[in-house]
């Protein structure tokens, strides 16, 4: 279950990664050269974000034994 536990946070971390990049002014197109809705997108980063938050919280240490 670490391995899983690990690929989770390094998931978590790239998403963060991109949040910062987004909130910098970072934009993305398709390879068709249309532009993302970045507002969409980081909310879309942010609720991945939470959702791996909540199964981070599951799976990691119980509090205290950390």
């Amino acid at each position: 279950m670490s391995e899983e536990l690990e690929r989770l946070t390094a998931r978590r971390v790239t998403l963060i990664y991109r949040l910062d990049l987004i909130s910098k002014g970072a934009t993305l197109s398709y390879d068709d050269g249309t532009p993302v809705d970045m507002k969409s997108e980081k909310a879309r980063l942010e609720d991945e974000v939470k959702r791996l938050d909540r199964k981070i919280a599951l799976w990691g240490p119980a509090a205290g034994q950390a």
